[in-house]
């Protein structure tokens, strides 16, 4: 089934300025947005200069430099887009529009900024910045909609491109499927090799592109499919054709054809952000999901007591306790864990009643005693919650640490090899109940470890590898059926190999898996790694009502909006770079993990979301982000001793510099604030500074990695980059891996125009 391009990336963003991009456009990808990022930047300055009351000879030749800038910038853009159009007929149109009005916008910018030479800039006697206040708005909302438009439809090629390379995989596989000679297959397989590496490359990129942490864990697990699937492919295959009157191998060969469909349907789906017949998506609901949402709504009666009905939150517990069911029914959940989840789930119910009923009380009369009670209340439903968090998690894991352990010998696997070459029917089927078995443990696991995976990217493997268990266990059994008929056939005990190997690999990856997991729950990782050190209300001050909290308003929100997506994009790139390192417990590694992670609270802080729910909370995090800082500095001394004396300096100049910085931040940090505009100010600076560190960082992580395997330190710090085993899928002939197309006219060449503008420093 072709798939349209047309549902790509787009933008629904603005600016403190007003400056609104086109709402029928959502970004999808950091490409496009790291591109708009300088924009937006520059036409800020311009937009902030525009009612600035003092305007000195050199503030004037700096706007005007930044509108030529802006104004050549993006005549170069559009000269990119108009080849792009030309060389995609089906955007002509549409990318053509969008071009002028970008080169229009650009040239108004050029005009109204064209000041420097003016005696009198204000004079209405010319149309300027200074005169024309809401036309070079105006202007500005139209160049970065029609710059958003031109990088959107852009984009489209890039899915196109994937949805082509998915079109060529499945006509192969067609293909594949009617062969009835090897000679035909080899052939045919080897074209379908070299369209595999292709269709790898093409959704490897747009994996690292796609912004959402949900999309890329589910096209990390379409990709992971694939990538197995082909090999077991090739021998199912191969199989089938030594034994075309084999009813088990057919089986057998039809549910890899079958799994590599759904997995190629599933990126599609992914990539156009689209799902089939129009459907809508429908996550699952996990315990700590619910329990989060539920805990949130209980903290929000502290400054609202009529945000939510009585109704609402006994629901929401309701649907809690009905998903601990999956715990209590299950036959593999132990005695006393059993007893522990159904008493906490009545102690739930009752601390919701005692709240509701203070609750009700404060609606209609908001007494001191009251409101205390309900603080009361409020802590002791939340704690009971965090009870029964701990107690299904204990559960789950402490299910899956066993069960891994108990099946690390792999004996049945290894029993079904051996009556398999035997030719032992009665011994196979045997063993085939014990697989099954097997299999019915580790999918109960997955279905109880995804209640407690924390974030949405591991809930999201915990149901890949619940698939994995379902779909690879009936194959082993038609494969292991398959050798016992034709007992001499090396390649049906090859075939059984493969399969075993994948049913081995996902008891490997479940491991790791089950350690991450912990690792969330413990607070050392997380969607991206939100830092747990902060104080909670009622955790560390019996008197709540001692500080008053101080929250950022829509307002001063929108004026840091700039400075928060910059900081956004940092994290990713720090994110991006310690996941390159082999040694994630290396020292350098967990600093700048810490460090991404409290940058990532305090990006949330200036959307109004997040942990970070007051400005107090706010400078407490830049202190401990500069601690944390400070603590990277002492690691890059201590590597500092292992590295070239050539090298040396370099580093230990990079490590004073981040120590001046942390410094910086600190003093920012406790200096005291009173009013509303200094506290404002001190937040700005806050961030301000705690995005200069990241940049440096940014930079630091790199260089420490780069200077590690130049010294070859330990194994390598470096993780391989080739994500398919590309020579697993390759015959006898000599298939080349077909070259990855240079986009010469794509995101990453628009990209090159936009961010060679200089910024324009607004002090």
């Amino acid at each position: 089934m072709a798939t349209s391009p047309c549902s790509s990336s787009g933008v629904s963003s603005s600016s403190s300025s007003g400056l609104g991009a086109d709402a029928g456009l959502e970004i999808r990808t950091r490409s496009v947005e790291q591109t708009l990022v300088p924009l937006v930047s520059q036409i800020t300055t311009l937009i902030n200069h525009k009612d600035k009351p003092k305007r000195s000879d050199k503030t004037l030749q700096a706007i005007q430099r930044v509108g030529q800038a802006v104004n050549l910038a993006v005549g170069r853009f559009v000269t990119v887009g108009e080849a792009i159009a030309n060389e995609n007929h089906e955007l002509k149109e549409e990318m053509s529009v969008a071009c002028i009005e970008a080169r229009r916008a650009g040239e108004t910018i050029a005009q109204l900024t064209d000041v420097a030479s003016l005696d009198h800039p204000e004079s209405d006697s010319h149309i300027t910045i200074f005169t024309d206040k809401t036309g070079v708005v105006k202007a500005a909302r139209l160049l970065l909609s029609s710059v958003t438009k031109v990088l959107v439809l852009a984009d489209r090629i890039v899915i196109k491109q994937i949805i082509t390379s998915r079109n060529k995989v499945l006509a192969t596989m067609e293909q594949l499927e009617k062969v009835s000679s090897f000679q035909e297959f080899v052939q045919i397989f080897s074209q379908f090799g070299n369209e595999m590496v292709e269709f790898a490359h093409l959704t490897g990129d747009r994996q690292n592109d796609l912004k959402d942490e949900k999309k890329k864990a589910r096209m990390a697990a379409s990709r992971a499919v694939l990538e197995k699937c082909t090999m077991m492919l090739l021998t199912a295959s191969k199989t089938c054709l030594r034994h075309p009157d084999c009813e088990s191998a057919r089986i057998n060969k039809d549910g890899v054809f079958h799994r590599m469909r759904l997995a190629l349907e599933q990126v599609i789906e992914i990539v156009t952000d689209s799902r089939p017949n129009g459907e809508n998506e429908m996550a699952p609901i996990s315990i700590y999901s619910g329990i989060k949402e539920f805990k949130n709504k209980v903290e929000g009666l502290r400054e609202n007591l009529y945000f939510l009905s009585k109704e609402n939150l006994s629901t929401m517990l309701e649907v809690i306790l009905e998903h601990t069911e999956d715990f209590t029914d299950s036959a593999y959940t132990s005695h006393e864990h059993r007893e522990h989840i159904l008493e906490l789930s009545k102690q739930a119910k009752m601390e919701l009643e005692q709240l509701v009923s203070v609750w009700m009380q404060a609606q209609n009369q908001k007494t001191k005693d009251l409101m205390e009670d309900l603080e009361v209340a409020i802590l002791k439903t939340c704690q009971c919650m965090n009870e029964l968090k701990r107690e299904v998690h204990s559960a789950a894991t402490s299910l899956a640490a066993d069960l891994l352990k108990y099946h690390t010998d792999h004996m049945v696997l290894k029993a079904l090899k051996i009556t398999g070459v035997e030719g032992n029917l009665e011994a196979v089927a045997e063993y085939t109940c014990k697989l099954s078995e097997q299999k019915e443990q580790l999918v109960e696991m997955c279905r109880l470890l995804r209640h407690v995976s924390g974030t949405e990217p591991l809930e999201i493997t915990c149901i890949h590898a619940e698939d994995t268990f379902q779909v690879t266990g009936p194959q082993i059994i038609s494969a292991a059926e398959t050798l016992a008929l034709h007992p001499s056939s090396k390649i049906a005990k090859e075939n059984l190999e493969v399969f075993c190997e994948a049913w081995e690999s996902q008891l490997s990856d479940m491991s790791l898996l089950l350690r991450e997991i912990n690792d969330v729950f413990e607070g050392r990782r997380g969607e991206k790694r939100v830092y747990l050190s902060l104080p909670r209300p009622g955790k560390h001050n019996a008197n709540l009502k001692a500080l008053k909290p101080v929250k950022l308003d829509t307002e001063e929100q929108a004026k840091i909006a700039k400075l928060g997506l910059e900081l956004h994009l940092l994290t990713s790139d720090v994110d991006s770079e310690t996941e390159k390192w082999e040694d994630q417990e290396n020292e350098i590694v967990q600093h700048g993990q810490g460090m991404s992670s409290m940058a990532y609270s305090m990006y949330l802080f200036t959307r109004g979301e997040g942990l970070l729910k007051t400005t107090q909370d706010l400078f407490h995090q830049a202190e401990i982000f500069a601690t944390e800082g400070t603590k990277l500095a002492s690691a890059l001394h201590a590597l500092s001793d292992q590295v070239h004396s050539d090298d040396k300096p370099l580093l230990l100049l990079e490590a004073e510099k981040l120590i001046s910085m942390c410094k910086q931040l600190q003093i920012t940090a406790k200096a005291s604030a009173q009013g509303k505009s200094a506290t404002f100010t001190k937040v700005d600076a806050c961030i301000l500074k705690t995005r200069n560190v990241m940049t440096l960082l940014c930079q630091l992580l790199p260089l420490c990695c780069k200077l590690l395997r130049k010294n070859k330190a330990g194994n390598g710090c470096l993780k391989p980059a080739p994500p398919w085993k590309e020579d697993r899928i390759r015959t006898g002939t000599n298939a080349r891996t077909p070259e990855r197309r240079v986009d010469t006219f794509g995101i990453k060449s628009l990209e090159n125009h936009v961010t060679n503008m200089t910024f324009l420093e607004s002090k």
